[in-house]
């Protein structure tokens, strides 16, 4: 077998969502939200089921998709965007992103990666045969320096993997930084893959910057999205990509021989969604965001070291300032005594992890999150 897979441990999401269904607890460690998304989003991907296609859609996917993703974000990134040869669709966005690492690297080259990261990046980097290297981000700013860069960027550098915002830090990449990346990646010929899912759930009162926005990565990058954090319909499986033309025809390729295509009913819900107004995509943010304050208010009355959340459906605390350095142990306890399913973040890292920061969903409704910051109430920061 593979060792890259076979050797893989049990993931820390799966003993502690384990755990919580084995004490009956509140789970705020996976990341995804109890409502059941917007009614009539649903209701047009039930309504095509019945009545569309439902025989193959087209390998780049159903061209009013294509379309409506490319008319989206001309509203609301301010990009231009050939629906025919920039846009392509795909399973979910790990599927985009497993593709476009198959498509740009060849074994031996190396991929810039920033810990903590999403948990799918290192095993499809190295199946991929990249060479990972590693820029550490830590708390409360997680944000890198020139110095950083310099450190892992070299003349075998072909792909950075980006995740802005950026999960589970909760943070947004300040545009000087995508712009300090932008210049390394000029210099070295790097392509960059940017997961930008999280690109609608940025809170007060900021807007997502694209890396196809900063100056010298419109023709070197691959953006990807996802219609699931969107829509909170994660489910659904259905990714965007965006790339320029020379780019998108490896992608292409990579794309036809994992999914080849994604279930044309959803496709043609999610273009639906994509067009509807820009009161829908405020008030959903809206709502996040009060539930994000609500819940940081409680975690801040029970006595814990509250880091910002300006994305994401997640919020951290830091327990360093209590003396806790194991944010395993402390996750172990939480669900096992107290109830509350949380995720030690130094389960993203793969080397040199942040030890003391603990990640909540507050993706959820407010009887489950005052259920849980009853039980928070506690524990204490101590």
């Amino acid at each position: 077998m593979n060792p890259i897979f076979a050797d893989l441990p049990t993931t820390v999401f799966e003993v502690m969502s384990q755990l919580a269904r084995e004490t009956g607890a509140i789970n705020l460690g996976q990341g995804f939200p109890d409502d059941p998304g917007p009614a009539d989003v649903r209701e047009k991907a039930a309504e095509a089921v019945i009545s569309g296609w439902n025989q193959y859609p087209p390998m780049m996917g159903l061209p009013e998709l294509r379309q409506a993703v490319a008319t989206h974000y001309g509203l609301h990134q301010n990009l231009a965007i050939d629906p025919a040869q920039e846009v392509m669709i795909t399973s979910g966005a790990t599927e985009a992103i497993a593709g476009a690492l198959f498509a740009l690297i060849e074994p031996g080259d190396e991929v810039v990666l920033f810990q903590p990261m999403y948990d799918a990046y290192l095993p499809l980097v190295r199946r991929a045969g990249g060479v990972p290297r590693f820029v550490t981000l830590r708390p409360p700013h997680w944000r890198f320096t020139e110095e950083d860069l310099a450190a892992v960027f070299s003349p075998k550098t072909r792909v950075v993997l980006l995740n802005n915002p950026l999960n589970p830090a909760a943070s947004v990449t300040p545009t000087e930084d995508l712009a300090l990346l932008g210049r390394f990646c000029e210099r070295f010929g790097a392509t960059v893959i940017s997961d930008e899912v999280w690109e609608h759930v940025v809170f007060d009162g900021h807007r997502h910057v694209s890396v196809l926005n900063v100056p010298g990565l419109r023709e070197r990058s691959v953006k990807i999205g996802s219609a699931g954090k969107i829509f909170s319909l994660t489910g659904w499986k259905v990714g965007f990509v965006v790339a320029a033309p020379a780019i998108m025809r490896v992608l292409a390729k990579a794309h036809q021989f994992l999914t080849f295509t994604t279930p044309p009913n959803l496709q043609a819900a999610v273009a639906y969604g994509l067009g509807k107004d820009t009161g829908y995509f405020d008030g959903m943010r809206a709502d996040l965001q009060r539930a994000r304050d609500r819940f940081q208010a409680g975690l801040v009355r029970c006595g814990f070291d509250v880091l910002p959340s300006a994305a994401t459906y997640f919020i951290n605390i830091d327990l360093a300032p209590a003396g806790i350095s194991d944010d395993v142990a402390f996750c172990k306890s939480l669900v096992q005594q107290h109830g509350v399913a949380a995720i030690p973040v130094s389960a993203f890292y793969a080397e040199t992890p942040v030890t003391s920061v603990v990640r909540f969903c507050f993706a959820k409704r407010d009887e489950t999150l005052d259920g849980a910051l009853d039980r928070l109430a506690r524990v204490g920061a101590g």
